[in-house]
């Protein structure tokens, strides 16, 4: 059995904290392998000092759905801490919360995928402590796609945004403790830097072949195989598509009333793609887009996981959409967190582009060489921020 970062701490200790004052980075899925929230391990134990509480994006709680609704700070009733939101009028740890603290504890699951706001608020959170002289501490957690594969393109900084402020792919194939080093180095934070590490987590690993609870990271990810389709069908959030949220299987359901399912499913059928089935489906979503509308379009069956490559997925299946849709797809219009400017899509995917190219017609060889396109380069970069058995193999022959 894995044993996380925090379990870790609470088996081992860490003497470096001493009776030091400790805000702690968490939220609702922040828990041991018996459910119990790390912010009540670490109140109830004696060794440790904690004096306040930071959430990221959805809350503590995690019951926020959209992506720019702001949650407030509030007080735990449990603990009775203070919760300050780093998903408000700030997204970094404010002066105040800084004030309070001597250390402070990073504990959240990751989903993987560079999108994912937690690991920037990860980011940020470093920076802060870092100007402010704060101690930082990861207690590390499994990246639930594996610490082997990557895929997809990586950010280009001149679209550079909250779902993106370091060069990283769309699937990085890391941990959090390894982001953290990663960050800390090549973008100049030098904080005081230190990863709790886990026992007993090979690289190879999805989060189900770890013995550890899925621990539903937010409310949009209630299950693993949407967690691993997220890496890619997460591009539809910059679109007039949707994505299947407001269903139970989001990120596996995509789709919109002006689609023929029938005919989507036949087409992407013939383009082969590995690891997955292309069923035709209608859904209707009870939030978000096309709420209460009967929505056309395909569900994603992940059946082979190690082959599947869910972005290059997500961009034949949009790929053929643009072609059969012209008239009737559109681009999300900004914002998008906290991007007032750049269009939705090209910051998700980390460059202008794949959209661009879209509408010229890419063709499967294409996706598959701008998947590829930097990936190389950036095992290369990773490779001195790994902590678990480094991964020597990081490229694989596609549809082989």
């Amino acid at each position: 059995m894995v044993t996380t970062g925090l379990e870790t701490l609470l088996r081992e200790g860490l003497p470096s904290l001493g009776r030091q004052r400790l805000g702690l980075l968490c939220n609702q899925a922040s828990t041991d392998s018996l459910f119990n929230a790390a912010k009540d391990l670490l109140a109830h134990d004696e060794r440790f000092n904690l004096v306040a509480l930071l959430a990221p994006q959805h809350g503590y709680f995690l019951s926020q759905w959209d992506n720019m609704d702001e949650t407030a700070h509030t007080v735990d009733r449990e603990t009775g801490l203070k919760i300050y939101s780093l998903y408000s009028e700030t997204r970094e740890p404010n002066e105040e919360s800084l004030d309070a603290i001597d250390v402070l504890v990073f504990d959240v699951q990751d989903v993987g995928t560079r999108v994912y706001t937690y690991i920037w608020t990860m980011y940020l959170a470093m920076k802060a402590c870092g100007d402010a002289g704060k101690r930082f501490v990861v207690l590390d957690r499994p990246n639930p796609l594996n610490g082997k594969t990557m895929e997809g393109s990586v950010l280009d900084p001149a679209f550079a945004s909250f779902v993106g402020l370091h060069p990283i792919p769309m699937r990085h194939g890391m941990t959090v403790g390894e982001l953290a080093r990663m960050f800390n180095e090549e973008a100049g934070i030098n904080c005081d830097l230190e990863v709790v590490g886990m026992r007993g987590w090979k690289r190879e690993m999805y989060f189900d072949e770890t013995a550890i609870p899925w621990p539903f990271p937010s409310t949009g990810l209630p299950t693993l195989e949407s967690t691993i389709a997220y890496a890619g069908m997460v591009i539809y959030e910059g679109t007039n598509i949707s994505e299947g949220r407001g269903t139970t299987r989001p990120f596996e359901l995509i789709g919109a009333p002006f689609i023929d399912p029938y005919a989507l499913a036949r087409e992407l059928s013939e383009r082969k793609l590995p690891g997955v089935i292309f069923q035709p489906y209608c859904f209707k979503p009870t939030v978000n887009k096309f709420g209460g509308e009967v929505c056309g379009g395909v569900k994603v069956n992940i059946t082979e996981r190690e082959r599947f490559q869910p972005f290059l997925t997500a961009l034949t299946l949009l790929g053929q959409i643009v072609r059969s849709y012209p008239e009737e797809l559109a681009w999300r219009p900004p914002p998008y967190e906290y991007e007032f400017e750049k269009l939705p899509f090209d910051i998700i995917v980390g460059t202008d582009s794949i959209r661009r190219n879209l509408d010229d017609g890419f063709t499967q060889e294409q996706l598959v060489e701008h998947s590829a396109r930097g990936i190389a380069a950036f095992a290369e970069r990773r490779e001195p921020y790994l902590l678990y058995c480094p991964a020597r193999s990081v490229l694989e022959k596609r549809f082989a």
